[in-house]
């Protein structure tokens, strides 16, 4: 039922303009599934779905980088990156990462996927995610190369 679902949800978000999670949750109805606002929550997430201007509005959008075969977790953080504006700040022991609306689960289920070492854990919300690390070191060392793989060093 997963893999029927979530190939619903990619012909919506290409088919027209899907600004929540609750439009989303509807327009599955619509099609006969039944869910919740978790299920919606976690498929965005492991689509990658982000968000995207489309005809005068900020919608879901599935980029077809994400639906090629990707050989590691850093590679998909690689690609997201590259196209999703960041903003990086430190908070403590915890790098707060800014995105687009709609992004930052797709970012945070990458980096969990890529088992950096210096990693404890993230809790993404819509636009912002949090990213643990055991001491400052390890929180430098991760900046670096969330900015490398973002295209800014």
């Amino acid at each position: 039922m997963k893999q029927l679902r979530q190939r619903a949800i990619r012909d919506l978000v290409d088919q027209r303009p899907i600004r929540t999670q609750q439009e989303l949750a509807a327009a599955l109805r619509e099609r006969g599934f039944r869910t919740t606002q978790a299920t919606v929550s976690r498929d965005v997430a492991d689509l990658g779905l982000v968000k995207v201007a489309r005809e005068g509005t900020s919608a879901y959008a599935l980029p077809p980088r994400l639906i090629e075969a990707e050989t590691s977790g850093e590679d998909r953080l690689r690609k997201l990156l590259a196209d999703l504006p960041l903003e990086v700040r430190e908070a403590g022991l915890l790098l707060v990462l800014r995105t687009l609306p709609g992004s930052a689960h797709a970012i945070a289920a990458a980096l969990d996927r890529a088992r950096w070492p210096e990693v404890v854990g993230s809790i993404a919300g819509d636009d912002t995610v949090f990213v643990a690390v055991p001491d400052r070191g390890s929180l430098q060392r991760v900046k670096r190369r969330l900015a490398r793989l973002a295209g800014g060093d």
